[in-house]
């Protein structure tokens, strides 16, 4: 993917994180995932199917159970995928890795409100995926947040 592709497809991320009904005590989050040919494949957002559902893990959620490995995909989110959950099983970091695409795309990174030291970036950059950030997307997937900021 080019910077082009990479801009379209965290555009369309933050899109989707403006559909999530509002929350006092969670981010809102946009996630697209896209093949090794560029096309979507799914897409999720914080909320979307109960009160506790992530932006991934709702995207993750839409493939088939027999879906190959992501091996060639990417994952664009708004936010850093979360290491710490306390709603489900398995944190979204976790959840990625699992799928193995083979780039993670944010546009910044989780601060420190509601989960203190996350490591999702360094968790899967030390697991061989490569994770990029769009810091001049950050205020446009930040702004939905401002609420909590």
């Amino acid at each position: 993917m080019n910077q082009h592709d990479d801009r379209r497809w965290m555009e369309r991320a933050i899109e989707l994180a403006h559909l999530c009904p509002p929350s006092q005590t969670a981010f809102s989050v946009g996630a697209v995932i896209v093949d090794a040919d560029g096309k979507e494949i799914s897409t999720g957002y914080s909320r979307e199917t109960d009160d506790h559902v992530h932006a991934e893990e709702s995207a993750l959620a839409k493939l088939p159970a027999d879906a190959p490995p992501l091996s060639g995909a990417t994952i664009y989110s708004t936010l850093e995928p979360c290491t710490e959950r306390r709603s489900r099983p398995l944190p979204c970091t976790q959840l990625i890795l699992r799928a193995a695409p083979e780039r993670v795309v944010i546009a910044w990174r989780e601060p420190e409100l509601f989960v203190r030291n996350c490591s999702g970036v360094e968790t899967l950059r030390g697991a061989g995926i490569t994770v990029d950030e769009m810091p001049r997307l950050a205020d446009a997937a930040k702004a939905i947040n401002a609420h909590l900021l």
